[in-house]
């Protein structure tokens, strides 16, 4: 999702975050975003929503609504409309499934924050956090062929960042490492020529 169908202004978000907490961009991360917060929330640490925000409200020391956090995430992503048009061409060719490495509230708002991809993938729109595990860990990807009885050699996965797409591979997921819509297109193209 971010960075490969949005472009995601990460910083645009946590000026954001520091407006409603008072926390500036340092603090922020020693409190929330790392290992034992964020991360941990991708891979499925903190279980539901509600704990999630729990979670971050204790990390922050101030209370965040709901609401103001799914804002600051929705408002530093952009769509990208040549990305779409890849991912459409591939929803041609077979099944198509969200991955993103994000925590239980985005999963539980992703058709508010990204509602461009909500005719694009349906009911296909899943979060790291719905998998207990985030990539690059290669059990997040054997969750998801799983998910949809897949061999690895007939999946193919676009990602902005290179240990995604090596954990992936390490399964031998066909990868495109995001560089442009254009190569992405002309990549999906290509799997679906050598897979007909």
């Amino acid at each position: 999702m971010d960075d490969v169908l949005y472009d995601y202004d990460w910083r645009t978000r946590m000026a954001d975050m520091t407006a409603i907490t008072g926390h500036d961009l340092n603090e922020l991360r020693r409190r929330w975003w790392h290992d034992d917060g964020e991360w941990a929330a991708e891979a499925g640490r903190y279980g539901s929503p509600e704990n999630y925000l729990e979670q971050f409200n204790v990390a922050m020391g101030v209370r965040v609504d709901e609401s103001a956090w799914v804002r600051a995430r929705a408002a530093a992503m952009h769509v990208w409309p040549d990305s779409l048009a890849a991912v459409r061409r591939a929803s041609e060719l077979g099944t198509i499934t969200l991955l993103t490495n994000n925590g239980p509230l985005a999963s539980k708002h992703l058709r508010v924050i990204a509602p461009e991809l909500v005719e694009l993938f349906g009911d296909h729109l899943y979060t790291s956090s719905d998998y207990e595990s985030r990539k690059p860990e290669p059990e997040v990807f054997e969750r998801v062929l799983d998910r949809y009885d897949i061999a690895a050699e007939n999946a193919f996965f676009a990602d902005d960042r290179l240990e995604n797409i090596v954990g992936a591979e390490s399964l031998g997921i066909a990868s495109y490492h995001f560089g442009s819509s254009a190569g992405m297109l002309a990549a999906i193209e290509s799997f679906a020529s050598r897979n007909r």
